[in-house]
């Protein structure tokens, strides 16, 4: 089955203006942009066959083919990156039999996290988009609830059934726990891991249905597809001893940093 990878990136982020071409240093002291960083991962999975960056940005593009990745131009009305990868797979003659959107603001996402997504996918004919879910430790949990106490917007949390079909997501700290985790033991909170993969044709629908009031409210783009009746995969993945997080926020950059000065990312 062809794959292709689509990395949607815009300039206007409404909580962080300009994400994609911020600077995050690694752990040789250099300095690549996030989009740059967001490519490079994408190009080190295995068993894809195309990588494209989708954007409406002038200035992310000239950076994007200055590192040489390839560029599709889409318009400034997509409203999230899942409308941007419709209408860039769909510029792309819409051939590719499952589509993976990378966003670009997760440069830390492990190659086997998408290895590991499509091949659920492929083994689950039911699911028409599916996405990774990560097991929290009690340091990553806190980080969250620290997140969240002070205001800001971390990381998405998922639940699922038996089956791993998307319960909900959220942007509060889901399911609620009422005890207290030492840093390295294993919770009942997944992290949603800001990847997915999608069939076709649930792509191509994506851009027609109206928003509806969850994702309105949550800010979460995959609520789209559950509001409309479709079944989202929950793929869990492991971690393998690297740390994972996601560019929301300013203060996120130190923290990426330090992220990749610890696992030697250069």
């Amino acid at each position: 089955m062809s794959v292709l990878i689509v990395i949607p990136a815009r300039y206007a982020s409404t909580r962080y203006p300009g994400k994609p071409l911020v600077g995050l240093k690694g752990a040789t002291g250099k300095t690549l942009s996030l989009i740059e960083r967001s490519w490079q991962a994408a190009v080190s999975v295995a068993g894809i066959d195309r990588v494209v960056i989708a954007t409406d940005d002038q200035r992310i593009q000239n950076a994007a083919l200055g590192f040489g990745a390839e560029v599709v131009m889409t318009s400034d009305t997509c409203a999230n990156g899942t409308e941007r990868c419709a209408e860039a797979h769909q510029a792309l003659g819409g051939e590719f039999e499952i589509v993976v959107n990378l966003q670009g603001d997760a440069p830390l996402t492990p190659a086997w996290f998408i290895e590991d997504l499509v091949a659920g996918l492929r083994a689950a004919p039911d699911a028409e988009i599916a996405t990774p879910v990560l097991r929290c430790d009690g340091k990553t949990l806190n980080g969250f609830l620290d997140d969240r106490k002070a205001g800001r917007v971390g990381g998405t949390t998922a639940v699922f059934s038996r089956q791993n079909h998307a319960l909900y997501f959220s942007k509060e700290v889901v399911p609620f726990t009422s005890k207290p985790y030492a840093d390295t033991e294993d919770t009942p909170v997944f992290h949603h891991v800001g990847v997915y993969a999608y069939r076709p044709d649930a792509l191509a629908a994506y851009p027609i249905w109206p928003v509806g009031p969850l994702e309105q409210l949550e800010g979460l783009e995959q609520l789209r597809f559950m509001e409309n009746g479709r079944a989202v995969l929950c793929v869990e993945v492991q971690a393998r001893g690297r740390q994972f997080w996601e560019l929301n926020n300013p203060e996120d950059v130190p923290r990426l940093e330090s992220m990749m000065s610890e696992m030697g990312i250069a």
